[in-house]
């Protein structure tokens, strides 16, 4: 109503419903373009991202490069893939201007999300996904070790959380290996059932595992998009933000990795947590309604989200870190208790599986996460920030230091939560404070925070989320070289740490170069 009493007009009306419904929306930019000029310029970024996207795979294809690590084992056709043989050999400088070229349609996508139809935005990201599958695996070896544990039980015998790669040296799979020294890090639910790849041979497996990763993320950023709707923002907005994200797309898709299943158990928790017509959608926006997602809202379902949680923990141990929040994000305690109970009667289920599959070493995998903390990736922010300091190397204090800060962060966000603040954003910014504290970050770990900041009415968790996501691409890039390198600053002059040199080890430099701390085993690529 106006000052006067009139009713305002319906036109009015409608725009000020239209606004309540979709809160904090994070989508401000590109306010005062016209719709054509949005739509026109959200076009091609896309056209311009595809094609880029498109250049990498094939190039990649052509010919032996660091940019297909998994070429320490040969060059077999099937490595190569549909595109082998039809570019040019993708060199450092031509990798960089790709992938600045896909972050620049990715950026130009996402500020014209809104004015782009919706058919055309899931177009693109199925298309995307298509052509990373024809591609060869990206960046990383880690796609040949989840073959490689596959086989040792399937086909060897060998217990992956008590034996090692290297025990089944014999096995084809092995010369592509890029960890033969180290124990499988996954949980018992994915490595039970990657053993069924193991008849499919080597070349069947590998490409089996690429399928799967491509259409869990595509499942992944469909249900992201679903619970986006539920909870009243932007559907575009969430289907460009996730589904064409540089990270999700060349580093952890195209590197065939099984974070893709990380994803895909989160997004599931998070529509099945979503009311059917969205508490925030409804409550203006207040921290009360974002948080609340019980049974009292038509449609959630909590506790199937703490089991679906509990489940993917079974892939990665990190999909455990949303479910407190899940649980303190119910109404009331006696809510809170039955979600608890739903998720720990999942986890029972999930150790079961792994005793029935691995007896006495069920939790093994704990284990291996632990021989993963003896090492450090160089451009993990500790010891980036280690090197800044001018400190050798990146000392147990001081990764100590960055992990309690993570501590009093997530005990923090739990507090907030328990409060009546939004759990899905709580718990994105602590998977972005893991991200940062952690020692031991790979690029592809950024894709983590997505699903969960492109569902929040908070901007900036958007924001945090896209700067940790851009030095994941950052550190991959020539340019980058001058500020993030491995040296010391000594006299005026930068002194590159040493390299460690095994005998008898295949060597090759990757992208997270990588520094030992106490596990001399360690294959590390240098």
């Amino acid at each position: 109503m106006h000052a006067t009493g009139r009713a305002a007009p319906a036109g009015e009306q409608a725009a000020a419903s239209r606004r309540r419904a979709r809160p904090g929306r994070p989508a401000r930019m590109g306010a005062g373009i016209s719709q054509p000029a949005l739509r026109a310029a959200g076009t091609i970024g896309l056209l311009v991202l595809l094609v880029a996207l498109a250049v990498i795979c094939i190039d990649a294809a052509a010919a032996p490069s660091r940019y297909v690590p998994g070429d320490i084992g040969g060059w077999p056709g099937w490595l190569a893939g549909p595109f082998g043989g039809a570019g040019s050999q993708l060199g450092s400088g031509g990798f960089q201007a790709l992938m600045l070229v896909v972050c620049a349609g990715y950026v130009a996508v996402l500020v014209c999300s809104r004015a782009l139809p919706l058919a055309a935005l899931a177009a693109g990201v199925v298309l995307a996904h298509l052509i990373l599958l024809l591609g060869p695996p990206l960046i990383s070896q880690d796609v040949f070790g989840y073959l490689a544990f596959a086989r040792m039980g399937a086909l060897h015998g060998l217990d992956p959380y008590t034996h090692i790669p290297a025990d089944a040296s014999a096995d084809p799979i092995f010369p592509f290996v890029g960890w033969p020294y180290l124990h499988s890090p996954y949980g018992p639910v994915f490595t039970l059932a990657s053993y069924a790849l193991a008849p499919l041979g080597v070349a069947g497996g590998i490409w089996t595992l690429k399928a799967v990763s491509v259409l869990s993320s595509l499942l992944a950023v469909w249900l992201t998009v679903r619970a986006a709707e539920r909870l009243g923002r932007s559907a575009a907005f969430a289907l460009a933000f996730v589904g064409l994200n540089p990270v999700l797309l060349v580093l952890a898709v195209g590197g065939a990795h099984n974070d893709t299943l990380l994803l895909l158990s989160l997004s599931l928790a998070l529509l099945l947590s979503a009311g059917a017509a969205g508490a925030a959608a409804r409550g203006g926006g207040t921290e009360r309604a974002l948080g609340a997602a019980g049974d009292n809202e038509p449609g959630a379902h909590p506790r199937a989200a703490a089991v679906t949680l509990a489940a993917g923990v079974g892939v990665k141990l990190t999909a455990g870190l949303v479910l407190p929040f899940l649980v303190l994000g119910q109404r009331g305690w006696g809510e809170r208790l039955r979600v608890a109970l739903a998720g720990a009667g999942a986890l029972a289920a999930v150790a079961l599986v792994g005793v029935i599959g691995f007896g006495p070493h069920a939790l093994g995998f704990l284990g291996a996460l632990g021989e993963q903390q003896q090492l450090v990736a160089t451009h993990s922010v500790p010891a980036e920030t280690a090197r800044l300091v001018g400190l050798h190397g990146t000392p147990s204090w001081w990764r100590h230091v960055w992990i309690a800060g993570f501590l009093v962060v997530l005990a923090y966000a739990l507090w907030r939560t328990a409060r009546g603040a939004d759990w899905r954003a709580a718990a994105g910014w602590s998977t972005i404070a893991l991200l940062c504290s952690t020692a031991w970050l790979l690029p592809w770990y950024a894709v983590w925070p997505l699903p969960l900041a492109a569902v929040c009415n908070d901007r900036r968790l958007i924001g945090a989320a896209l700067v940790v996501c851009a030095y994941a691409v950052l550190i991959h890039l020539p340019l980058a070289d001058p500020v993030l390198s491995p040296g010391h600053a000594r006299g005026g002059q930068t002194v590159s740490l040493p390299r460690i040199e095994i005998p008898g080890l295949r060597h090759r430099i990757e992208f997270a170069g990588l520094e030992v701390l106490r596990d001399a085993r360690g294959d590390l690529r240098f």
